[in-house]
């Protein structure tokens, strides 16, 4: 008999395998590896992010490992920009390559009619050769001769996010730093070429996607692991591990894999109160997002909004307003949860501010 995991069991699952539940004493590299990733399209969620989720987080290590080239930025998932580790970029990238051509195509495929891709990419890698790093704006005019009846932004993107594996270069992304996005190729970058991608049609660089993608998501759907990764479903990797694996169904009766032995919390555990930043993937993760946020409230998750968990549920946004964080409740708080949600409020002001002293504002 397969067993069935209602919404609150899918809700701590999700909460544990995404440090939320507990913060973690782990180094930030692995902090970031454990957790697929971290959307990073806003350059200091990130550190919102990691800030919930370990215990005494400095962002400086963060920093550190962005300039020390082992965490990295950029196009993977959905194709949209993620804070990863080096390692996981080279391994993965090859699995994401078809995905990422073919959204950017999908977005300009008029602007980009006559533009023979395989001759862009040749044509964007030699105007890197130098090893300088440029703006999409630079790298674009540097091919746009080639083609001068072409969209300069069309092609920028698309050598950027489709074709070329790039990274977002430093000060990008580091601490409290601001800085246009710059890029430069991966290998380049990191000193290494991406991994390629095994012909063999049980599809393992698939396999291990699937089992990093179960070990921070699961218990999870084929579904849901398409949505995170913005690629197809990896059917042969499913069917490659599925007898590894252990099933359940929701209470939709979806079936949802697993890896044996990974956490599954007892659905009564508590759940503190956590501050997400915008586009954190312990929602964009799943293509159902009902295990952590209610239907009517979707839209949230993917207009950039900063979120409050309560009882490990979205139940309020936030924002930063001068040295004040302006929690605004989707429903009304308790006072026990009102007193919760001030507490981990002020601690975030700390972090967020220079200032010794900090204000807070829930909002009914």
């Amino acid at each position: 008999m397969v067993t069935v995991l209602d919404t609150r069991a899918l809700n701590r699952a999700t909460l544990a395998r995404q440090l939320l539940l507990d913060r973690a004493e782990l180094p930030v590299l692995d902090a970031v590896a454990h957790v697929g990733g971290l959307q990073a399209q806003e350059p200091q969620e990130p550190f919102i992010g990691l800030w919930s989720r370990l215990r005494a987080f400095d962002p400086s290590a963060l920093s550190e490992l962005l300039t020390g080239r082992q965490v990295v930025r950029t196009h993977l998932m959905r194709r949209t920009v993620h804070l990863l580790t080096a390692a996981d970029t080279l391994a993965w990238r090859a699995r994401h390559n078809a995905m990422l051509r073919q959204r950017v195509t999908g977005v300009y495929r008029r602007e980009l009619a006559g533009v023979d891709l395989d001759e862009l990419a040749a044509a964007g890698r030699a105007a890197m050769a130098d090893g300088a790093h440029r703006s999409m704006p630079e790298l674009a005019r540097a091919v746009l001769e080639r083609w001068p009846s072409a969209d300069a932004k069309a092609l920028g993107e698309m050598l950027v996010a489709g074709l070329l594996t790039m990274v977002q270069t430093p000060p990008r992304g580091l601490w409290r730093a601001k800085g246009g996005a710059r890029y430069a190729l991966l290998s380049d970058w990191v000193g290494r070429e991406i991994d390629p991608l095994d012909p063999d049609p049980a599809d393992p660089v698939g396999q291990r996607l699937l089992r990093r993608y179960l070990a921070a998501f699961g218990p999870a759907a084929t579904a849901d692991l398409r949505a995170w990764s913005g690629a197809a479903g990896l059917p042969a990797a499913v069917a490659a591990l599925r007898p590894e694996l252990v099933s359940y169904r929701d209470e939709r009766g979806r079936e949802l894999l697993d890896l044996p032995g990974a956490p599954l919390p007892d659905p009564e555990t508590p759940a503190p109160v956590r501050f997400l930043p915008a586009f954190d993937n312990a929602i964009l993760g799943y293509q159902d997002r009902t295990r952590i946020i209610d239907d009517a409230h979707r839209n949230l998750s993917v207009a950039g909004a900063r979120v409050v968990l309560v009882d490990g549920r979205v139940a309020a946004t936030w924002t930063v307003q001068a040295d004040t964080v302006v929690v605004t409740p989707l429903d009304r708080f308790t006072k026990a949860d009102r007193t919760a949600v001030a507490e981990e409020a002020e601690e975030l002001a700390l972090f967020l501010s220079d200032k010794e002293s900090n204000r807070l504002r829930i909002e009914s």
